[in-house]
């Protein structure tokens, strides 16, 4: 927890509170479910949630935005961000029933509100979104492909958590997207080779 409140000095004691209850949760939830890998449970706060919160470092989700998080697993990046951001709604869909149920179950634990927790698969969700978030679900191309139609076409936008190299990647959109290295804002090794990706969607995009 050290390592959140010394990036996010401003969140608040519900907020703080939230966030420290993640730890008992999803040690409970993995013993049940493997949420998150066995030798990667003991680095949650850094792996897991501060790297979902970098987020927040670029985007300042707003009450009237409507957030998709798509694949959630076992909630990352969209139970950090419902909680960094109370007055925002979040939509965390995942193909995976059981992933979907502990989501459930930990939202309803944290009295998060402004989440929604859906078995979905990507291709079959409907509404429309001002962002949506993933954490390296699938290539760039296919997130677009599956989930174009859920984004506003004026001022919507994909916001996702990527690694390595993504110079072929993000090909098709290169002139578009955005890289924010996110060892701008962390020290940790771990986020050397970690990045967010921002692409608007435009008409070229939404080809």
């Amino acid at each position: 927890m050290e390592i959140i409140k010394k990036y996010f000095p401003e969140f608040t004691i519900q907020q703080l509170q939230q966030l420290e209850q993640l730890h008992f949760l999803y040690n409970y939830w993995n013993t049940k479910i493997n949420v998150i890998s066995r030798k990667d449970i003991e680095h949650l706060y850094e792996h897991h949630v501060l790297h979902s919160l970098s987020i927040a470092k670029v985007i300042n989700f707003d009450k009237d935005d409507r957030v998709l998080d798509v694949g959630t697993g076992g909630g990352f990046p969209g139970i950090p961000l419902a909680i960094a951001f109370p007055e925002t709604q979040f939509t965390l869909i995942d193909s995976i029933e059981k992933k979907i149920n502990v989501v459930k179950n930990i939202t309803k634990e944290l009295k998060l509100n402004n989440v929604e927790a859906v078995h979905i698969n990507a291709k079959q969700i409907k509404g429309k979104y001002s962002y949506i978030v993933s954490r390296a679900v699938c290539p760039l191309k296919e997130l677009v492909s599956m989930t174009k139609k859920n984004l506003f076409k004026n001022n919507g936008n994909y916001v996702v958590l990527k690694g390595g190299d993504l110079t072929d990647e993000i090909k098709p959109f290169a002139d578009k997207c955005k890289i924010i290295p996110i060892n701008n804002f962390f020290e940790e090794t771990f986020f050397e080779t970690k990045k967010i990706v921002l692409l608007p969607l435009t008409k070229q995009s939404n080809d």
